[in-house]
């Protein structure tokens, strides 16, 4: 039963995953040991875990087979009877109250008024020698409740090379009150058997349980060491889920902080850059009550942006539009004569390439986008891709983000632009009168493309069978804070609670 708990306790802390500014260096290389995203499992996040577990690990530590004792008694007017109990076994197993703490010497959880319900096979033989010696024996079945049994464990958490590891520090059963109902078997025998086996039966349940201790955080210590350090996004980008610094224990919540930031899945598509790190990446949420809190710095969302910038996603050929008449020099003759003059009533596409990373900037209540990029006008002549010019936009958007199942999922809406000309085939352009068709372009086609994907997400890490709940976000000075409870959807056992990363 509470073996199982404390161990994935700490497995569920492990997997509540995900969270400056950006300058590009060519002699400043990014620390494995900075972190851009910090992670807060409040007292309610901890309770929550807690009843969950206990209830799941008792689903899955029944039935609970305990060795078999023997024992020889001498009894009153019958002489030494020797007593044999087997096929011990824990079948029920029921916690009345239970409570977890984090403190500076480890997570500490204690089940008290926990009850058992035993059941058992009893054999006795004695020789008789009043009479005529003879060897009496008997068996039966038994039932036996435990009661006012306590059981508590403190564990350690620590940072080993990136990943968690578990230690159990300490660990203890204690067994108050036991009886016993005999079916069958003669009144001295009852008494007899209280007698000879009560305090063993209590020892024998008492092992049991710290060995289950013993064996659930072992195993779970191994299954921790052997979660991967990044989770993959797409078939270009991983969140590197690395853990940085140790975990902060309090007497209320358990803090870790990890690496949080996008990279490549092939290492080479990514340049080197340096994210300065926010020194103060607190969670701070505006309920308390919430089980989870969730701190992503803006070196997250920059990361992504850089990775795919350098991995050269960020360019467009848009050659469909809803008003097709805008491709086709004709749609152009009153905006730029000299386009119509020179390529009259061919058809154009327009190419969209980003001069740099788009800049991500948090702040309070706020998420704002800047896009540095290059439009080119081609004309489509006779087979031939002619570029005639080239537009510099400065692309300002105001974003907003929501959570989508365990994703967190985002879009732009234009604030405004900028645009000048970068160069010219075809003689000076008055941008200005182009301004609305650029406008119109942006809003039909780039960002319903960029919303598009920003729509899917990237995936936060959480356990399988786990989802976010009733989620609050709140943007503030360089960073965005999920305040979130969590559901839990019943798998029904305990072996199929593993890391399943999306």
């Amino acid at each position: 039963m509470a073996s199982l708990s404390p161990s994935l306790t700490l497995l569920l802390f492990s997997s509540f995953f995900v969270s400056s500014f950006v300058v590009p260096s060519e002699s400043q290389f990014q620390s494995a040991d900075d972190a851009f995203t910090s992670i807060l499992i409040s007292q309610n996040g901890l309770d929550f875990v807690k009843d969950l577990l206990v209830t799941e690990a008792i689903a899955s530590a029944v039935p609970l087979r305990l060795s078999d004792i023997q024992k020889s008694k001498k009894i009153p007017f019958v002489g030494n009877v020797k007593m044999v109990l087997s096929n011990i076994t824990i079948y029920e197993i029921g916690v009345s109250s239970s409570y977890l703490k984090a403190g500076d010497s480890g997570v500490v959880i204690v089940a008290s008024g926990t009850t058992c319900n035993l059941s058992m096979n009893w054999f006795y033989s004695y020789q008789n020698t009043w009479l005529v010696p003879v060897e009496i024996s008997d068996k039966g079945r038994a039932s036996v409740q435990v009661e006012g049994m306590e059981v508590g464990l403190t564990v350690g958490l620590e940072n080993h090379e990136g990943t968690l590891k578990l230690s159990l520090m300490n660990s203890g059963c204690h067994v108050q009150d036991i009886s016993i109902k005999l079916d069958g078997g003669a009144a001295w025998l009852y008494q007899g058997m209280v007698d000879a086996f009560e305090a063993q039966i209590a020892s024998a349940v008492e092992k049991a349980i710290t060995k289950k201790l013993k064996e659930g955080i072992s195993k779970l210590d191994s299954l921790l060491q052997s979660l991967p350090k990044e989770v993959r996004v797409d078939d270009n980008a991983s969140l590197n889920v690395t853990f940085v610094n140790v975990p902060e224990l309090s007497s209320s919540s358990i803090g870790f902080e990890i690496n949080g930031l996008f990279m490549g899945r092939q290492k080479e598509m990514l340049a080197n850059y340096y994210y300065h790190r926010n020194p103060h990446l607190s969670v701070l949420c505006r309920d308390p009550a919430k089980m989870l809190g969730i701190t992503l710095d803006e070196a997250v969302f920059t990361s992504a942006s850089s990775l795919y910038y350098d991995a050269k996603f960020m360019h467009w050929t848009v050659d469909k539009v809803p008003d097709q008449s805008l491709l086709n020099t004709a749609g152009w003759r009153f905006v730029i004569p000299q386009l119509y003059k020179k390529y009259p009533n061919d058809d154009m596409d327009l190419n969209i390439s980003l001069s740099s990373p788009p800049e991500i900037r948090i702040t309070e209540n706020n998420i704002d986008a800047t896009v540095f990029a290059d439009l080119i006008i081609d004309v489509l002549e006779a087979g031939e891709v002619i570029p005639v010019a080239c537009i510099s936009l400065v692309i300002r958007g105001s974003g907003s983000v929501k959570i989508l199942q365990n994703n967190l999922a985002g879009s732009v809406k234009l604030k405004d632009f900028a645009m000048s000309l970068k160069w010219s085939t075809i003689g000076n352009l008055r941008v200005y009168l182009i301004q609305p068709v650029i406008w119109t372009v942006i809003e039909t086609v780039f960002l319903p493309y960029v919303n598009s994907h920003l729509a899917q997400g990237f995936p936060l890490p959480i356990i399988h069978g786990f989802t976010l709940q009733n989620a609050d976000i709140v943007c503030s000075a360089s960073r965005i804070t999920v305040c979130s409870d969590v559901s839990y959807a019943e798998v029904g056992n305990l072996k199929n609670l593993l890391m399943r990363f999306p």
